[in-house]
């Protein structure tokens, strides 16, 4: 994931920094003899790197579906780790001891992601940690730091962890990992210490015999199987207003405001409860039969699914970071669930507000997808879910155009923001795919599906 990959942006409000031109613009540009900004010289770094990379070429005709490198063995992947430069040193971090959770947390707080105006900053947790680097089949070789020899230093860190995929127009299952947490300090930019990270994150990857990854980001590299936009829906919006985060449109007010985006307090679907332990088989099963409408899914075993969806403590309600909710109806039968994940904002040089509860859409599912009422049932099912955002100190609850997002979207109140997400897939060609919006305006495709069933933290 690269470092703007999660910047916040609004219909209304704050933005994050988008790349100003695409690659094919850049190029036009050296062509003409003009000379880049520091952002954009960074842009052609980066794109000539991943031009080495076995990933697809920009604007490739993909005619077939299947691995680039195909060639390779973990014997042919060196032992040892990449050389780097003098000044520096590797360090596989351990996230069970709190001193090197705390590094890692202060290493995200400070030169992370955040806003054009630096007004917000993740705030992570220890769980929120455990949550996302210990999945069932993680491994602690997989969590890469790099640290200031003279000081033990963090400054550098990189993250794997396990997650299978399927293609579902070729049957195709691959073992993947995701890359994420990539994080560079701010000062140590310049040092070209991103190429090394991946290279050195593939390289332990490869040694377990794993060949490909996802990933995502902000920036247009070689080359994204689908690119989603941001969209956000205000719980709280005047709390929103009051730090910055949304601004009044023109011919509304505070009031008019406030009442647009009011929700009730009580959940309308009869049989909506807090998913439980007893519920991972009856609900993944769910899952399997709705994802087939995607081009490309995740593949859960029951032990990651439980993980992914109760978080570390299975137990009713225990999860701070992940909230998972299921519809029973009055023969036992679930027919529905969904599950959204909390990360909130840290609120800088604000007199009023101190944080920002933020909601993150994650895995969905219905049983109606085959019937006419499919939109109708999509749409009370996620307006639950931000019903139940409430009781959680949500303000703003967010998503992507991904799964059948666009089919709510408009509904029930989201706003297209202008961040978008491109989603990659190492050492793979695949069919494009939508993302649930139109490839040259960037507009939400109303109603149609966006043929990506996988979420990504």
């Amino acid at each position: 994931m690269s470092e703007d990959s999660k910047k916040q942006s609004s219909s209304d409000s704050k933005t994050p920094s988008a790349p100003s031109k695409s690659i094919e613009e850049l190029l036009k540009l050296l062509s003409m003899g003009q000379e880049l900004t520091p952002a954009q010289q960074k842009e052609m770094k980066d794109y000539k790197f991943w031009k080495t990379q076995p990933v697809p070429a920009l604007n490739e005709t993909i005619t077939e579906e299947g691995p680039i490198d195909k060639l390779k063995t973990p014997a042919d992947i060196p032992d040892d780790p990449l050389p780097l430069i003098k000044e520096f040193e590797w360090s596989t971090l351990d996230i069970d001891n709190e001193k090197e959770l705390d590094e890692l947390y202060s290493l995200l707080y400070e030169n992370y992601v955040e806003d054009v105006d630096a007004s917000f900053r993740f705030k992570y947790s220890r769980e929120f940690f455990q949550w996302a680097l210990k999945p069932p089949g993680w491994r602690k070789d997989w969590h890469v730091g790099i640290r200031v020899k003279a000081t033990g230093r963090l400054v550098c860190f990189i993250a794997a962890t396990p997650v299978t995929i399927r293609l579902n127009k070729s049957d195709k299952v691959i073992d993947n990992v995701e890359i994420n947490f990539l994080c560079i300090h701010k000062k140590l930019r310049n040092k070209r210490l991103a190429p090394v990270l991946i290279k050195e994150i593939t390289r332990r990857v490869n040694k377990q015999d794993i060949w490909q990854a996802l990933y995502t980001g902000g920036a247009i590299l070689p080359t994204p199987l689908a690119t989603c936009r941001y969209q956000h829906r205000p719980i709280n919006w005047s709390k929103l207003h009051d730090v910055g985060f949304s601004h009044l449109p023109a011919n509304e007010t505070k009031t008019s405001m406030v009442a647009k985006h009011t929700l009730p307090n009580a959940t309308q679907l009869p049989g909506l409860r807090p998913m439980t332990e007893e519920d991972i088989t009856p609900v993944l099963s769910l899952l399997y039969k709705y994802q087939k409408k995607f081009d490309i899914v995740q593949e859960f075993t029951e032990e990651e699914f439980k993980h992914w969806m109760l978080g570390n403590n299975p137990e009713k309600g225990t999860s701070n970071v992940i909230k998972s909710f299921v519809v029973e109806n009055d023969k036992g039968e679930i027919t529905d669930y969904f599950s959204y994940y909390l990360l909130p904002f840290t609120v800088l040089e604000n007199a009023h507000h101190d944080e920002l509860g933020i909601a993150y859409l994650f895995y969905y599912a219905t049983d109606s997808s085959e019937t006419p009422e499919y939109k109708t049932r999509l749409n009370d099912l996620i307006n639950d879910a931000l019903i139940t955002s409430k009781k959680f100190n949500v303000d703003v609850f967010n998503c992507l155009t991904c799964q059948d997002n666009t089919y709510f979207l408009k509904n029930l109140k989201f706003g297209s923001g202008d961040g978008f997400l491109n989603y990659y897939l190492f050492n793979y060609r695949t069919f494009p795919m939508n993302g649930g919006i139109d490839k040259d305006s960037k507009d939400v495709l109303e109603d149609q599906t966006s043929g990506i069933g996988v979420v990504l933290l």
